[in-house]
């Protein structure tokens, strides 16, 4: 494990397009699939990631307490589950159900190089034209010390859902490093 921060992809950025398969269905799922949402969280995680167990917990209780607002929600697993066999699809189908979202399977790793992921968790929001106006960590908390309570998260899905500008005041999500296919790591996974 490699302790890795996010890229902090340049805001304004349009979301880049996915169709993936669902790790719980085996449906396609595509980012058009959420058009109807004022709100979109991406979140790029993995089933034995530290800190994405440290998280999952407020992860679900975000999903619960904005269900029923124009906020969507969608994890992405890229990991190389040849070498990390504990994130397949199959093995994600227990954190999908504790979720309460989809969370779709990104096998070539494409998705992940399309919107610079670099570690699990890997935080992202659009607002309702698909513009990047959030990325980074959830909250200030890390694995064995304090209780995550989504803070820096929860904030910018307000400022989205009540019209006003998110804060560009954000800090770089930190996880384990996406485990990339031998010969698959993208050229920005190098800068860390």
């Amino acid at each position: 494990m490699a302790r890795t921060n996010s890229t902090m992809l340049p805001l304004g950025t349009p979301a880049p397009a996915f169709s993936l398969p669902d790790v719980s269905s085996n449906q396609t799922v595509s980012l058009q699939d959420f058009s109807g949402s004022t709100a979109l969280v991406v979140i790029f995680l993995c089933n034995h990631c530290p800190y994405v167990i440290h998280v999952r917990e407020e992860l679900a209780a975000i999903a619960r307490d904005y269900a029923g607002k124009s906020v969507a929600f969608v994890g992405i697993t890229s990991n190389d589950v040849e070498n990390y066999p504990q994130d397949s699809p199959e093995a994600t189908r227990e954190l999908a159900n504790l979720l309460g979202f989809p969370v779709l399977y990104d096998e070539t790793q494409e998705v992940a190089k399309a919107y610079t992921a670099a570690c699990t968790p890997d935080f992202y929001l659009f607002d309702a034209d698909r513009k990047l106006v959030y990325r980074g960590q959830l909250d200030s908390t890390r694995p064995r010390q304090d209780k995550p309570t989504g803070h820096d998260l929860r904030a910018a899905i307000d400022a989205v859902l009540s019209g006003t500008p998110v804060s560009t005041e954000q800090r770089p999500s930190l996880g384990c490093n996406i485990k990339w296919k031998a010969g698959n790591e993208p050229a920005y996974f190098n800068l860390h």
